[in-house]
């Protein structure tokens, strides 16, 4: 993918991202300048305008005496202390591509991170942006971080998920039809118009960054941080990567990015370096300045030598630790600014001038508190935008969906046919009792489990677009919630029919509601155990906990050892076994109801052939059904209520 510029006058921008014609009257228009691409991708040429030119003040950031100490330790060993970076200070001006190198554990990825505000505990010195200490909040509103790892909505196609990402980050009061304008101008832009159809997880490395790249496009940032946009690329891929990201600070972005260790050309097309080596700066300025930097310094690079790479040994040590002191004195840990260009600032004040009758589109909730204040839309608009969301990806899900659909219908013909008519057989009623019990176990760990492999994938996802403002921990949450419930319910249904026709349960209405309505309940709960597991833990760390933390539950479920067998110092667990519920639950709508004799074969002897003989003997009560639905729903609140909680601690802990 070739970049090719062009100059052309265009329309201009107006709001958050909608344009006016070239004819437009307008008093304050003022035609503007930009940058039209041309990418060259093996099937032709397409030329692209892109006309979202900031709209703000571009931002110059300046940092002083920045330190950063992580924690080392957990649980069961002691804490210690590491500073990783020792008070570095730096400035990163408007309209610049800006690289942050060093070698592996030099601390760029936690600069960026301590820079963007994505990292919040540990941290000293002071941010300034043009001059004033930073206020956080604002400045979130204007940035947007990058991580390494494309984190995409697998099964949306590329268009799906800009017209969501669109949905989220614009205001309701742009139009659907600017709405679309903005995203084919993206697309064509970044050279992926022609995969508009084609679902994220079926792009190429190199599309994959450059969409996810156009998702945060759509709220026009003035500030742009990357962590390792080239990781994984080719040499080609890379050089069209970088090549967008400089024409992009050429329309007034500061865009920012770590990268590791670039090849000449690719350091050529940075206007800015920082270079760290164990949490110091030892270079700052333009990458013309880096070689006439290290003769002053008495660190000539070698003729025919890569800067980069040069600089990079010289970061590790290879040619001495005293090479890294006398670079950190030169530069004064950052506060030096001798080898820096200022960028040309003709530009910016032009484009200003013509800016200048824009209207913001930040239009964030009438609340100034929390992360309320951070997202653009109303809580009514980011559920509805992630509830259509939710149920595409439902749609297209092959695990979460049709493999659960088939999974229930396969389990309930298996247990259907082993127990056929075990529930008017008098004899059989001890097998009907372990089937109760089998289909409550089916519930908890397939429910549960798929909940634990599933959710720490979508938790990478939510990480970057919750920081990135696209909506509101609460309403994501509700969506998650209110999107399963048609197919839990259904899959929970068609259990129910197939089980209890194949097994001949009492066919009255009643009975049938409470044994589906304890079902659904089970099942219900089970996921929000899943979901808080799933919710701290790795997939590892969750499939090893959750079957065993399941096991006291059946313990103390009642089923094997009878409740009024259960020592009097062990009784308290029948009170946190949400299965201690279910199987009195289920039972009662079998058995309860004051059921009428079983019918019993000819020529055998059923000792349970009276209901009442059998609940006594399992120390289940025929009265209970009412009580033990309120015991479920309570379960099912303080569950879904801790997951929340978890949820929200663990976005802050990753901080």
């Amino acid at each position: 993918m070739e970049v090719v510029i062009h100059e052309s006058t265009i329309g201009h921008s107006v709001g958050d991202g909608a344009t006016r014609s070239d004819s437009a009257k307008d008093n304050n228009s003022v035609p503007l300048k930009t940058e039209k691409f041309s990418y060259s991708n093996g099937n032709g040429t397409a030329d692209a305008t892109f006309r979202m030119l900031p709209q703000k003040t571009p931002i110059d950031m300046q940092f002083e005496n920045i330190t950063y100490t992580a924690v080392e330790g957990g649980l069961f060993s002691k804490k210690n202390k590491k500073e990783i970076l020792h008070q570095v200070n730096g400035r990163f001006p408007p309209g610049q591509l800006i690289a942050i190198m060093g070698p592996s554990g030099a601390g760029k990825s936690t600069l960026l991170d301590v820079l963007s505000g994505y990292r919040i505990r540990g941290i000293g010195g002071t941010v300034y942006i043009n001059g004033t200490a930073r206020n956080l909040k604002e400045f979130r509103k204007l940035s947007c971080y990058i991580t390494q790892d494309d984190r995409l909505q697998p099964l949306l196609t590329v268009e799906e998920n800009m017209e969501i990402a669109a949905d989220l980050k614009l205001s309701s009061d742009v139009s659907k039809r600017e709405k679309n304008e903005i995203i084919d101008e993206i697309l064509n832009t970044l050279g992926l118009f022609k995969s508009k159809k084609t679902k994220a997880g079926g792009l190429s490395g190199g599309q994959k960054k450059r969409m996810s790249i156009a998702l945060e496009l759509i709220s026009n940032p003035l500030v742009m941080f990357l962590d390792e946009p080239t990781t994984g690329l080719d040499s080609s891929s890379c050089t069209s990567c970088v090549k967008l990201l400089k024409e992009l600070a050429r329309q007034g972005r500061s865009i920012i990015c770590t990268i590791h260790q670039p090849s000449a050309s690719l350091f050529q097309l940075f206007d800015q370096v920082y270079v760290l080596a164990a949490g110091n700066c030892l270079y700052q300025g333009s990458t013309d300045s880096l070689v006439p930097f290290l003769d002053t310094v008495g660190f000539a690079c070698p003729k025919f030598h890569n800067p980069a790479d040069y600089v990079i040994e010289l970061a590790c040590g290879e040619y001495g630790y005293d090479k890294i002191e006398e670079m950190i004195r030169a530069t004064n840990n950052g506060r030096s600014l001798t080898h820096f260009n200022e960028p040309e600032k003709l530009s910016y004040g032009k484009m200003l001038k013509a800016l200048h009758f824009c209207v913001s589109a930040e239009e964030g909730n009438a609340s100034d508190n929390g992360e309320e204040a951070l997202v653009a839309t109303s809580k009514y608009n980011q559920l509805k935008v992630l509830l259509r969301r939710g149920f595409i990806k439902a749609k297209r899900d092959q695990t979460l969906t049709y493999l659960r659909i088939g999974v229930n219908v396969m389990v309930g013909l298996m247990l259907g046919t082993l127990y056929i008519k075990a529930g008017i057989d008098g004899s059989k009623v001890l097998d009907n009792y372990n089937l109760l019990f089998s289909i409550l176990m089916h519930h908890m760990m397939s429910t549960m489990m798929l909940t634990i492999l599933t959710f720490p994938a979508e938790m990478s996802i939510l990480i970057k677009e919750h920081f990135n403002r696209w909506y509101s921990l609460k309403m994501y949450y509700t969506s998650v919630t209110l999107v399963d419930i048609p197919l839990s319910v259904f899959c929970c249904f068609i259990f129910s029919v197939i089980i209890y026709y194949m097994t001949s349960q009492p066919p009255e209405l009643v009975r049938f509601s409470m044994f589906f309505v304890t079902s659904l309940l089970v099942v219900f709960v089970a996921q929000s155990f899943g979901l808080m597991i799933g919710a701290y833990f790795n997939v590892v760390n969750g499939t090893f906990l959750g079957p065993t933390l399941s096991v006291p539950m059946m313990m103390f479920a009642g089923f094997g050892v009878s409740l009024r067998d259960l020592p009097y110092y062990l009784y308290w667990g029948s009170y946190i076994s949400y299965l201690r519920f279910g199987l009195e639950g289920i039972v009662g709508a079998v058995y309860g109801l004051d059921r009428g004799e079983i019918a019993c074969p000819e020529d055998m002897y059923c000792h349970y052939k009276y209901p009442k003989k059998f609940l006594q003997d399992v120390a289940v009560r025929a009265d209970q059904f009412d009580n033990d639905v309120i015991a479920l729903i309570l379960f099912l609140f303080v569950l879904r209520i801790s997951a929340y909680v978890i949820l929200r601690y663990k976005l802050m802990a990753v901080r």
